[in-house]
This record gives C-alpha cells, structure tokens and sequence, in this order.
C-alpha cells in the first residue's frame, strides 16, 4: 500500500511542523500540506485531495469538531482523525458523534500515529489507547440508553418524537388525537422511564436517539 496522504491542521507551528517530520521519517505517510488556519483547509482538501485530515481539537475562531461538521456539509467524505490533548470523555464523545473516524492525543508515539491514520484510510475507526476505557463507558451508556428506550410503549415513544421537535402538550394532543391530560400523563412517565428531569432533556434524548414520529419499533401501548 502506497504511503497515505494527508493533510495536517493544528494551531502550533512547531508542533505542526515537528509531528510532520516525525510522520514522514519512516516513508510511512506524506504530509501532502499543513495549516494552521482553519480557513484554508477546504482550499486544501480540493487542491491536494488527501487520503486522511489530521484535525486539531482545539483551534482559534472554529473548533475541530464544528469545522468537521462544516466539511461534511460541504460534501468531503475523506476519513477525519481528531489530534487533542484533551482526554476529556465528553469531548470523544462529541467528536464521535460529530463522524470523526478516530480520536488521537497528542501524547501518542508516531508509529501509533501513523497506524490510526492507515486504518482510517482502511475505513475503520482508531482511538488513542489511553482512550478506550472511556469508549467503553460510552458505549455501555448507549446500550443503556436503548434499554431505557425499550421500557417506553409505542405512544410514549410517539410523544417523545412530537418533544423532539419542540411542541407543546396541546400541540401533541391535536396531532394524536388524545387529550391533554393524558400528553402530560405520558410526559410524566417518559421522564420517569429515562430517568430525566425536564422536557428540554427529553427532547435532546430524543434526537441524539433519531427517533421520529411514526416510529414502528417497541412495545405496544
């Protein structure tokens, strides 16, 4: 397999630039181009068309993540590795959410380097060993969070999607044909069964969970 290309953003000059020697001692990658300016990285990408984006977390004006997001919007496919200090669970959590193909510290060795950016050209995913233990944990709460989310009836998951977009128990018990008091009965045993504490929690459960209304799967009820 030929050398993968990618390219290097980070806000350090002399971490950019020392990280890109290191990659490229062994042959084992090319540092095709490295900015640290976030605004020239969709410059970049068309122009150099690289096989992996090797993107900061942390970056003045933008963050890694939300300029990920805006790559994606603009169409770029090419596999994304977060490069951060930050081991944070909450912040691999968001760029996992976000569609990073890996989350790497910047205390990894080159070699570890260099194997994340090959397996994401692979199409796999490659987290920082200093990391895994935290994507356990979050993979257990996603398998939590389904379970609680098989514990709501098919009404209460309705409900949950009509909160997912903001509408009010009225609203609710228009479009469903139920009345009030029985939306808000259902509110309340929603929240109980997810273990939340407002509507506004809900909501966000509810799209993080992509449910929709019409939802087919869960119990009846």
């Amino acid at each position: 397999m030929s050398a993968p290309r990618i390219v290097l953003v980070d806000d350090h000059t002399l971490f950019r630039k020392g990280l890109a020697e290191l990659l490229e001692r062994e042959g084992a990658i090319q540092v095709v181009a490295m900015t640290g300016n976030p605004q020239e990285v969709q410059g970049l990408l068309r122009e150099h068309q690289p096989d992996v984006l090797l993107l900061d977390l942390n970056m003045p004006g933008i963050d890694g993540i939300s300029l990920m997001q805006q790559l994606k919007a603009e169409g770029f496919t090419l596999p994304i590795l977060i490069l951060t200090v930050s081991e944070a669970e909450e912040d691999l959590a968001r760029a996992l959410r976000a569609g990073a193909n890996g989350y790497l510290l910047k205390s990894m060795e080159p070699d570890e380097v260099i194997d994340a950016v090959q397996r994401a050209v692979k199409g796999e995913t490659a987290v920082a060993p200093a990391m895994t233990a935290k994507l356990v944990n979050l993979l257990d709460a996603k398998h939590s969070a389904h379970s609680l989310l098989d514990t709501l009836t098919q009404r209460e998951r309705e409900i949950l999607a009509h909160l997912a977009k903001g509408e009010s128990n009225k609203a609710i018990a228009r479009q469903l044909d139920i009345s009030y008091d029985t939306v808000k009965l259902h509110v309340r045993h929603i929240l109980a069964k997810l273990n939340l504490s407002s509507r506004v929690e809900a909501a966000v459960f509810a799209v993080e969970h992509k449910l929709a209304p019409g939802l087919e799967a869960g119990k009846k009820g």
